[in-house]
């Protein structure tokens, strides 16, 4: 497939940095390997109970994700991926242990630590761990559709003990570079590849990308094509053994990513 639309990328951190595509129109989803800086091989596949365990039947309805140490427990040697869907109209979230490879538990979103969102799940495009500093592990920052955004700090809770909420306007102070773009971002994932070092690729509309530089708090570059020279292989499109179980929204990409 030559164009991406109605997809959604996530990033994985346990063992070697990878992120993932999920094309909901087709139901298939393909790998990037950040270390090769390619999608590997064999992919895109079909999402099925083998490969996403009990999350594969909610794929398709999947909205945004994100991946973080665990925040329930404080264990910072565990990887969780959450997984924000809608069941019917109710808004959910996967917590996907890495690890292990396995769901732990599909909740309302209503019900857990990111119940704040809930008046805004339908706008929301977007969400990553914002990690900038030690002294404030826990921060979140969700990308909405109506040129605004989330900020949650887990780690700084109010006196009741809930975390720190509040909305903000996508502007030049907020995040310098992205405004002439906010209402053509689709989904966005980080490369988490050091405290120091970490990358946001913002995906937009007409097939292009911005990088934006998570502690630096500026637009690296973009916005460029995403192509086989950017993404290898994520506008690859479906083998042909696939047809009968997908139909085809290959994608591949490749984003000059570094390696580690």
């Amino acid at each position: 497939m030559s164009t991406l639309e109605n997809f959604v990328a996530v990033d994985w951190r346990s063992g070697k940095d990878k992120i993932f595509f999920f094309f909901k129109d087709s139901n298939t989803y393909s790998r990037f390997h950040i270390g090769n800086n390619r999608v590997d091989e064999g992919y895109p596949k079909p999402v099925k109970y083998s490969n996403w365990h009990d999350f594969h039947v909610h794929a398709k309805d999947l909205r945004f994700g994100f991946t973080s140490t665990s925040i329930e427990g404080w264990n910072l040697d565990q990887d969780i991926l959450w997984l924000f869907y809608y069941d019917a109209s109710t808004p959910m979230v996967c917590k996907y242990d890495q690890d292990s490879d396995k769901v732990m538990s599909n909740d309302r979103v209503e019900d857990t630590i990111w119940e704040n969102i809930v008046p805004y799940f339908d706008r929301i495009v977007a969400g990553t761990w914002w990690q900038v500093s030690v002294d404030k592990p826990f921060v979140f920052r969700f990308i909405m559709n109506n040129g605004h955004f989330l900020y949650i700090n887990i780690g700084m809770g109010q006196p009741d003990n809930k975390p720190y909420f509040r909305i903000e306007r996508i502007n030049d102070s907020t995040w310098p570079g992205l405004a002439p773009y906010k209402d053509r971002i689709i989904t966005a994932v980080q490369n988490d590849r050091s405290l120091a070092d970490s990358y946001y690729y913002i995906f937009l509309t007409d097939n292009e990308y911005i990088t934006y530089n998570i502690p630096e708090k500026r637009m690296e570059y973009g916005p460029k094509k995403v192509d086989n020279d950017t993404w290898p292989g994520l506008l690859r499109g479906p083998r042909p053994e696939m047809s009968a179980t997908a139909s085809g929204f290959g994608v591949e990409a490749s984003v000059s990513i570094p390696a580690d």
